[in-house]
């Protein structure tokens, strides 16, 4: 599924691979919903940009979407009873024919892969049971007076990777009985109009996840997966862990983690104000991600160039304003803030690609783990 801002470059990126041509569209179109003013409650005008009067209604416009694309349709008439869904940017997401045989042999209608949470995923959506049923509980429907009991990893011990396993005509059925919709939750986020501008007015934005469908479907399933079928790079922390030598590609092209156990706890906290960008990383690490594969905690705060042969291992390693490993006024090109748009959850898999493509020198030259 893509939304209006990502299908052209995502076609765009798929169009170089001739192994992907079908005769069904290799895409469809996510729909688009007003910004709410918060103070008024009416769409939003923004005659600035008109075009950010809009927004994707969140990731639970799947089921809608593929339904009145009329996508649904034509698996189904082509004998496609499985489909398997996930976050574009989870590099760990793959297809496991295990999971689809035991979905199959269950005739489950839904099944969502969940993880062990650590205190890196405090604040993932969680499973839950609601007269009887399985819920998702994400941490924007918690109210704040609950919030420490929700991010109580030991409590809720599982969290929600997205990977979700659809019986298509289980969902078929499904719009039978809500017509038109499925009765997902519906979650409000907050934010500006305009990101940059701080004049812009507040508004919200109005968005479902796919997950909460799982309460819709009778029957609905969760299983336990290992911890590298969740292998998310939304921020440039992420991309620094799989960029260094704290993971690796295997022989069938799948990025693990090199030492999961390790790695399950590791937090890396990159100061957003100079690492917060693609190409602010790149300035940065100049000579290639750090090794990271001994690192319980990599923690940078204030602006810092990296050379050559960085390691870090142990529980932290911090760099704080006063500590200056080398003046990035000493590197030509590395004086000027560069802006550009920031990785969010609008990335889709394909810009992933190119922008990994793209900084393979720059993996290339990450210190080689002994």
């Amino acid at each position: 599924m893509n939304s209006y801002r990502t299908r052209d470059d995502s076609l765009a990126a798929l169009s170089a691979y001739e192994e992907f041509a079908l005769d069904l569209s290799p895409d469809f179109l996510q729909h688009k919903v007003p910004r709410i003013d918060a103070e008024s409650w009416e769409p939003v005008r923004w005659s600035q940009d008109p075009e950010l009067e809009w927004c994707p209604p969140g990731h639970g416009d799947l089921y809608v979407a593929l339904k009145c694309s009329g996508t649904l349709d034509r698996l189904l008439h082509r004998g496609v009873r499985y489909a398997f869904t996930s976050n574009a940017d989870n590099l760990g997401a793959v297809l496991d024919a295990r999971i689809l045989g035991w979905v199959a042999e269950n005739r489950i209608p839904f099944a969502m892969e969940v993880a062990a949470r650590t205190n890196a995923d405090r604040k993932g959506g969680h499973l839950a049971v609601q007269n009887g049923r399985l819920i998702l509980r994400e941490v924007a429907q918690c109210p704040m007076d609950e919030r420490e009991d929700f991010e109580d990893v030991s409590k809720h011990r599982y969290f929600n990777t997205n990977n979700l396993w659809l019986d298509l005509l289980a969902l078929s059925e499904a719009f039978d009985r809500y017509p038109g919709d499925l009765s997902l939750p519906v979650i409000r986020n907050e934010k500006r109009v305009s990101q940059g501008q701080e004049a812009s007015p507040c508004c919200y934005q109005l968005e479902t996840a796919m997950g909460s469908a799982i309460e819709c479907f009778p029957g609905a399933r969760a299983i336990s997966v290992p911890r590298d079928r969740f292998s998310p790079v939304k921020t440039t922390n992420d991309l620094l862990a799989v960029g260094s030598d704290a993971f690796e590609l295997t022989q069938v092209f799948r990025l693990v983690a090199s030492d999961p156990a390790r790695y399950a706890d590791c937090v890396i906290d990159l100061d957003p104000r100079f690492f917060g960008h693609v190409e602010d990383l790149h300035a940065r690490f100049p000579d290639g991600p750090p090794s990271l594969v001994r690192c319980r905690r990599f923690s940078v705060s204030g602006d810092h160039c990296f050379g050559a042969g960085v390691a870090s291992s142990g529980a932290r390693s911090s760099f704080g304003t006063n500590r200056r490993l080398r003046s990035r006024s000493n590197r030509a090109g590395c004086s000027e803030r560069i802006r550009r748009e920031r990785m969010d959850d609008e990335a889709t898999l394909f810009r992933l690609a190119g922008q990994l493509e793209a900084a393979r020198p720059w993996f290339d030259r990450r210190p080689k783990s002994g």
